[in-house]
C-alpha cells in the first residue's frame, strides 16, 4: 500500500511538470505497464483530482485547473488532524496568520472532497484563553529560533546563547555553551533541556528567555546522557526548582509526604527535614501568584526566601481579616481547617 501511495504521488507530480503526458512515457518513468498507470489516473479521480484525458495516439493525461500545486494525499481524518493543529496554539509568535496562510494552501491542495471539511474547520475554531493561572502573559517563541535550536539538537550542533534568567552556573545574560538535547512544549512554555559545556551542568532553559549568538559549528561526537537518564522528569524538577520567574522557598510544618499530597509535581519540589517538617521549592510568574498557591497548601509554614514575599503575605492576611470580620466572624466553616 505504500507503494502504490507513493507512485501516486509520483504520478500527480509528472503530471504537474508539463502540459500533458501519453501514458506510454508515464509508465516508463514510473516503471509500470500503461495498465497500472490507467489504473492510477482512476484512483487519483476517485480522490477528486482533476486529471483529464487526451485524445489520439496512444492517449495520454493532462492535469486540469486546480491540480498544479504539488500534490498532498490526506484522508479524512488526515485532513482533520492538520487542520485543528494548525489552529492549536503552541506559544510560537506569529503562529495564528501562519496557520491561516497554512490552511488556506491546504484547501487550494486537497480535492474538493475534503476541501469543504477543512475549510469548515479552519473557519469555525477558536482558541479559548489558556493562561488561567497566572497573572503574567504567556511568553512567544519566534518560529525562527526554534528552527534553528531543533536543527542544532538534530545535527549534534553546540549552541550558544546568552540567557535571561539568573541560573547555578551562569549570571543573568552571560552567554553560555550549551549541548542542546531535547525542545519541551510544557505549561504553556517553550524549554530547551541541554548541558553547560564549559561547567558540565545540566539545565531546562526557557527559550523565549534565550538569545541565539552566531552558530559554533562545533559538534559532540557521544551525546551526553541527562541526569538519571529520564529528561521528562529532569525537566520537571528543574522547572519546579529554577524554572519560573519568581522562585520561592518554604518551611512547611508537615511530613514530606503531606506536603506532596497536595501540590501538583510540575510547580513544586520537597525536600524532608526531619519527620514533621520539610522544605518546598516553588515558583511561578508572579509573587502574587506564588501567594495564593502557597495559601491553599492549608498547611502552616514560614518564609525562607524571597523576603519580599513575607509583606504580599501579611498584605493578603489583612485583606482576609477585613472580609472575615465583615462577613460574620461568627459564621461556621464550611470545610476542614
Amino acid at each position: 500500500m505504500a507503494e502504490a501511495a507513493q507512485r501516486l504521488l509520483e504520478l500527480l507530480t509528472l503530471l504537474g511538470t508539463r502540459p500533458s503526458w501519453s501514458a506510454p512515457e508515464l509508465a516508463a518513468r514510473l516503471g509500470v505497464t500503461t495498465r497500472t498507470v490507467r489504473a492510477d489516473v482512476a484512483r487519483l479521480r476517485e480522490l477528486d483530482y482533476p486529471i483529464r484525458g487526451l485524445r489520439g495516439g496512444h492517449g495520454g493525461y493532462r492535469l486540469g485547473a486546480g491540480g498544479r500545486l504539488p500534490p498532498l494525499l490526506l484522508d479524512d481524518d488526515e485532513a482533520v488532524a492538520v487542520a485543528v493543529g494548525l489552529r492549536a496554539g503552541t506559544g510560537i509568535a506569529g503562529l495564528a496568520e501562519s496557520s491561516t496562510r497554512a490552511l488556506t494552501k491546504l484547501e487550494q491542495v486537497l480535492p474538493a472532497r475534503l476541501r469543504s471539511s477543512v475549510d469548515a474547520l479552519g473557519s469555525t475554531i477558536e482558541r479559548a484563553p489558556e493562561n488561567i493561572d497566572t497573572d503574567a502573559p504567556d511568553p512567544e517563541v519566534p518560529a525562527a529560533r526554534l528552527r534553528t535550536i531543533a536543527a542544532a539538537i538534530a545535527d549534534g550542533e553546540l549552541l550558544r546563547f546568552a540567557y535571561g534568567l539568573s541560573s547555578p552556573v551562569e549570571g543573568p545574560d552571560l552567554p553560555v555553551l550549551v549541548e542542546p538535547c531535547r525542545l519541551f512544549h510544557w505549561q504553556r512554555r517553550w524549554y530547551l533541556v541541554g548541558r553547560d559545556v564549559e561547567h558540565d551542568a545540566w539545565d531546562a532553559y526557557r527559550v523565549d528567555l534565550v538569545d541565539l549568538r552566531m552558530r559554533t559549528g562545533r559538534r559532540v561526537a557521544v551525546p551526553s546522557e541527562v541526569p538519571g537518564g529520564d529528561v521528562v522528569a529532569f525537566l520537571m524538577r528543574t522547572v519546579a526548582i529554577t524554572g519560573w520567574t519568581v522562585r520561592a522557598r518554604l518551611r512547611v510544618e508537615a511530613p514530606a509526604a503531606d506536603v506532596l499530597a497536595r501540590i501538583h509535581h510540575a510547580v513544586g519540589v520537597v525536600e524532608p527535614r526531619g519527620p514533621d517538617a520539610c522544605v518546598l521549592f516553588t515558583g511561578a510568574d508572579s509573587l502574587d501568584t506564588v501567594a495564593a498557591y502557597i495559601g491553599m497548601l492549608r498547611i502552616d509554614f514560614t518564609v525562607e526566601s524571597p523576603p519580599e514575599l513575607v509583606p504580599l503575605l501579611s498584605a493578603i492576611a489583612d485583606r482576609y481579616q477585613r472580609a472575615v470580620a465583615g462577613s460574620g466572624a461568627g459564621a461556621a466553616p464550611s470545610g476542614p481547617p
